[in-house]
């Protein structure tokens, strides 16, 4: 498992974040691992969504690129 240390956070920052762990009976530890972890999997979920609506978009279409250069070069 991989390690994150993050420097440099205001004093009011951790201790807000030490009350909101606190009042779901966690360390602040597991109450950032589990932020996190809903954050990149809510983050992936939203990525795959634009994706699938990216791929309904751009569905093939049955035209054959010939034809269209024929027609541009006849006009």
């Amino acid at each position: 498992m991989g390690q994150v240390i993050i420097r440099n956070l205001d004093d009011s920052v951790v201790a807000n974040l030490k009350r909101m762990a606190a009042r779901e009976d966690k360390s602040l530890e597991q109450f950032l691992r589990e932020v996190l972890a809903e954050t990149a999997l809510r983050e992936r979920s939203g990525f795959i969504e634009f994706a699938r609506g990216m791929r309904e978009r751009c569905k093939p279409i049955d035209l054959d690129p010939t034809d269209l250069i024929r027609e541009d070069r006849d006009r």
